[in-house]
């Protein structure tokens, strides 16, 4: 199969690159570098990247509307007004412990936010998945590592989550007009022993998981029946988290990171933290937007 066309952004190098979303009326992508603190802004037809400054550590960008975003960050969720960059915190999310950050997040289609916290050294058993309707935060999953590869069917009836540091991608029915788990998880795939980590993930409008793996310079594609139909490669060593962008939803933008390596890796890795434009062909969904009130 013929590897599609990629796109180098033009934007900074991210050291913890996560979290990206896109903004269909604008045009525009959006994520986080989480170890510098900085959000960027990416208008896709043009060639100009912004980047702000923020005040806390945040891992994923969600839509809410034409005036705000919502910032998970590593004290609680914060609205931030696109004119100004005015952060106001709209719920606490394991504020009480210093231990903790924000990790990987996706809006369900209801307008819920599912969002996982991680120990800030990738402590196991710190890592936990919440369901947040509005700013009620309720704890699904505990005791994992680094939580990851969150997304969800179309239909919002099936969700998806992995642990990277142990290496299954897991499902779990869900209600569809909550957003909330509705049986048991099981096993979708098992990559243990596999090269490299399941990390984020985004679902396209046939069901498809499209998996980022960290440390093995690609993405993955899952059927929702488990099994991993094509490997796309990536031109850094670190993907860490795609989204569908561009006109028609046909492109996967995807965050990379140079976390953890040092100066012989990156220099074996010369796009390492960049950020790509992965020219698909496959439709993804519209992302659902962020409901303030649940």
């Amino acid at each position: 199969m013929t590897e599609p066309a990629i796109r180098i952004l033009n934007a900074p190098r991210a050291h913890l690159g996560e979290g990206p979303s896109y903004d269909p009326d604008r045009d525009t992508a959006w994520w986080v570098d989480i170890l510098e603190k900085r959000l960027f802004e990416a208008p896709l037809a043009g060639d100009a990247v912004t980047v702000h400054d923020l005040p806390v550590m945040a891992s994923a960008v969600a839509e809410v509307d034409g005036a705000r975003h919502l910032l998970a960050a590593e004290d609680g969720l914060y609205l931030r007004e696109r004119a100004g960059g005015r952060l106001i915190r709209h719920c606490p999310l394991e504020a009480d412990d210093a231990r903790t950050r924000s990790n990987d997040g996706r809006v369900h289609p209801c307008g819920a936010l599912w969002i996982s916290t991680m120990g800030r050294g990738a402590e196991p058993g710190l890592g936990t998945i919440h369901h947040v309707a509005g700013t009620r935060v309720t704890r699904l999953y505990g005791g994992l590592a680094i939580p990851n590869a969150i997304c969800f069917s179309p239909d919002g009836a099936t969700a998806y989550f992995a642990d990277t540091a142990v290496g299954l991608l897991h499902r779990v029915a869900v209600d569809p007009a909550t957003g909330l788990p509705a049986g048991e998880p099981g096993v979708l795939y098992d990559h243990r022993g596999g090269a490299g980590g399941l990390d984020g993930a985004a679902v396209d409008a046939e069901g498809r998981i499209w998996c980022a793996r960290w440390g093995a310079s690609c993405l993955d594609a899952y059927s929702p029946e488990g099994e991993r139909l094509r490997t796309i490669r990536v031109p850094a060593t670190r993907p860490s988290c795609p989204t569908f962008a561009g006109p028609g939803l046909t492109r996967l933008l995807v965050t990379s990171a140079s976390e953890g390596m040092d100066e012989a890796e990156k220099r074996a890795d010369p796009e390492h933290g960049r950020t790509f434009l992965i020219d698909l062909g496959v439709r993804g969904p519209i992302e659902p937007r962020f409901r303030l009130a649940a």
